[in-house]
């Protein structure tokens, strides 16, 4: 069995929370328990569907991603099980769906929180029965299918407002798997930033070094509310726009660059590398806008050790 990180889609990271997640895929992956993967958007949810299959014994088997949400309720169970011929308008010909695509494989069931009612029931069924029917057929297919769902939403929350069938949410939630967000992963980072900089940098034949302080200042203060999909785009904006060898902060997204600013107390005038396009400085202000942002940075690093983050400051 590969190591996982030998798998093609490495998951990049080394924060504590990304360790303990690797750990459980390794743990779980040869099994063909299913399993729901939870998290916001853009954390790598199919990353570590991906990362399930490539480590399980189905690894030589079809991986098939389907997202849920972006199927017409008129074609979801079509696409999910087959059609007979003449089922209904427009089905000219036999059509196997996902579930026998995936047969002997993974099949990943992304936003299945998007997932409608009259679908949650059907998708039940096949789960429990291991069997499947096409649409306008009257016989079943075994299938042999290992399921991985994720979603972004709080499904057991939606089983209690009757939006999510409960049956269904214990069906899938065997193991839950928790992608984290960017936001609490700060230290991966730098990390990210470097793949994904040599990705574009190849893709667009730059040679981007890094990223100047000031703007890595940004990058690490932003709150990534799109997560790492967020950050791999702000990389390509970046190399895309960049004139010089090295990022600068007037590269950055505008509104990113405030609300970094705006999260982490960074002095305007810092963001700007002091490059006085605002005008002039008061240089005492900034200076005591600088002692005072390494203070409140060096207190919640020490966790409020006074002791201790006096140390880090030189005092």
């Amino acid at each position: 069995m590969k190591d996982i990180n030998e798998i093609k889609r490495p998951i990049f990271g080394q924060s504590q929370s990304v360790e303990a997640l690797k750990k459980m895929i390794v743990r779980v992956a040869p099994s063909k328990t299913n399993i729901l993967i939870i998290g916001e958007s853009g954390t790598g949810k199919e990353l570590v569907a991906r990362a399930l299959h490539e480590l399980s014994p189905v690894a030589d088997g079809p991986f098939i991603a389907v997202n849920c949400g972006a199927i017409p309720e008129t074609l979801i169970e079509s696409e999910l099980f087959g059609h007979k011929k003449g089922s209904f308008t427009g089905a000219h010909v036999d059509k196997p769906g996902l579930f026998e695509a995936a047969n002997g494989g993974t099949l990943f069931l992304d936003e299945i929180g998007e997932l409608p009612l009259s679908m949650q029931v059907k998708l039940l069924r096949a789960l429990q029965d291991r069997a499947i029917r096409r649409v306008g057929a009257n016989d079943t297919i075994k299938i042999d299918v290992r399921i991985v769902a994720a979603t972004n939403k709080n499904l057991e929350e939606g089983a209690k407002k009757g939006t999510f069938r409960e049956d269904l949410y214990y069906r899938l939630n065997v193991i839950m798997l928790e992608t984290p967000p960017l936001r609490e992963r700060v230290g991966d980072i730098d990390l990210l930033i470097e793949v994904f900089l040599k990705k574009f940098n190849e893709k667009q034949k730059r040679s981007i070094k890094g990223f100047a302080p000031a703007a890595m200042e940004v990058m690490l203060h932003h709150r990534w509310p799109g997560n790492i999909r967020e950050l791999e785009n702000v990389i390509e904006r970046v190399v895309t726009l960049e004139a010089s060898d090295e990022i600068q902060v007037n590269t950055l997204p505008p509104e990113m660059v405030a609300s970094a600013r705006k999260a982490a107390g960074i002095p305007r005038e810092l963001t700007l590398r002091a490059n006085f396009i605002m005008g002039p400085v008061d240089l005492e202000k900034v200076l005591q806008e600088v002692r005072a942002f390494y203070k409140r940075e060096a207190m919640l690093y020490t966790k409020n050790d006074e002791e201790a983050a006096k140390k880090l400051l030189g005092q």
